[in-house]
């Protein structure tokens, strides 16, 4: 259940979501951090009413977990799939998807792991601290794939804009 803008936000370009992940970095990150921006994540579903999984995950170790009324099981093996390809590659499950599209292609296609293990569907996104790189990723599942992706930017935006 999303507002009517949302929906209607075009599909965004391999460039844009480039540069999303340029502009939602952190100065540090913290147990604290990962608990407000899952609260937040939170706050945002039930608004919505969105029955969505939530997970951050910074070097290994699940931070936060929330599932909401109308998520199931199959939530948190996607969010493990899609987290997974965040810590491969190094950048948002959603673009990793967009770039082998942008080529013609699927990631299933041509990158040969394994879609049980991996899935670049939208909705991972990196936390990526400055002068540091990627440690982690906070995670949405159980809209469709663009608005899991959009979820989790809507969050980091707010978050990173707080003084």
């Amino acid at each position: 259940m999303t507002s009517r803008n949302e929906s209607a936000k075009p599909t965004p370009g391999v460039a844009e979501l480039e540069e999303q992940e340029r502009r939602l970095v952190f100065r540090r990150f913290t147990h604290d951090d990962a608990w407000a921006l899952g609260s937040l994540l939170v706050e945002m579903a039930r608004k919505r009413h969105a029955p969505v999984a939530i997970d951050i995950h910074r070097a290994g170790q699940q931070l936060f977990h929330a599932a909401l009324p109308g998520s199931a099981p199959d939530n948190d093996a996607w969010i493990a799939r899609k987290r997974r390809v965040v810590e491969r590659y190094g950048c948002a499950s959603y673009l990793v998807g967009a770039r082998h599209r942008a080529k013609g292609t699927t990631f299933e296609e041509s990158s040969r792991l394994d879609p049980g293990v991996y899935a670049a569907h939208g909705g991972s996104f990196p936390i990526t601290v400055e002068g540091v790189g990627v440690i982690g990723a906070v995670t949405v599942s159980g809209l469709p794939q663009l608005q899991d992706h959009q979820m989790v930017v809507a969050a980091l935006e707010r978050f990173l804009a707080r003084p």
